[in-house]
C-alpha cells in the first residue's frame, strides 16, 4: 500500500536526524528544537530513543526537516479553532445546574436573615 499524501513516507528517522545534524549541526539544531536530547550530550542514538517515545518532539523535527527540504507541510489545525473548541467544552460542563430542594432552602433562610453571616454560630449578633 503506498502513501502518496505523506512526504515521509519510506523515510527513517534515523536518516531525518543525521540529515538535520548535517545540515545545522547540533548546537543549531537545539536551537531551532527546544529539545534537551540536542543540548545535553547529543547523538543519533539518544535523538532516536527520545523521538520515538515522544510524538510531539518528533512532529516538529519532522515538521523542520519537511521545511528544510521545500517539501509539502502537513496541514495542521488552527490553533484558534481548537482554543474555541476547548472552550466550548468547558463552558458547557461548567453551566449553572438547578438548585435542589435543599439548596432551595438554605437559600430562602440566608435571604431573609439580616444578622451577620454565622452570627448563629459564633453568637455574635
Amino acid at each position: 500500500m503506498t502513501q502518496q499524501n505523506n512526504p515521509l513516507h519510506g523515510i527513517k528517522l534515523e536518516t531525518i536526524i543525521t540529515y538535520l545534524v548535517d545540515k545545522y549541526g547540533w548546537e543549531d539544531l537545539a536551537l531551532r528544537i527546544n529539545i534537551r536530547c540536542f543540548k545535553d550530550n547529543p547523538s543519533i542514538k539518544s535523538s532516536l530513543t527520545f523521538l520515538r517515545k515522544t510524538q510531539w518532539a518528533r512532529d516538529k523535527v519532522e515538521y523542520l526537516y519537511l521545511k528544510s527540504n521545500k517539501l509539502p507541510l502537513p496541514i495542521r489545525p488552527d490553533r484558534d479553532e481548537q482554543a474555541k473548541k476547548s472552550r466550548t467544552q468547558s463552558s458547557t460542563a461548567t453551566k449553572k445546574r438547578p438548585l435542589t430542594t435543599s439548596m432551595k432552602a438554605i437559600d430562602a433562610n440566608t435571604s431573609s436573615d439580616t444578622s451577620p453571616i454565622n452570627s448563629q454560630i459564633w453568637g455574635k449578633s
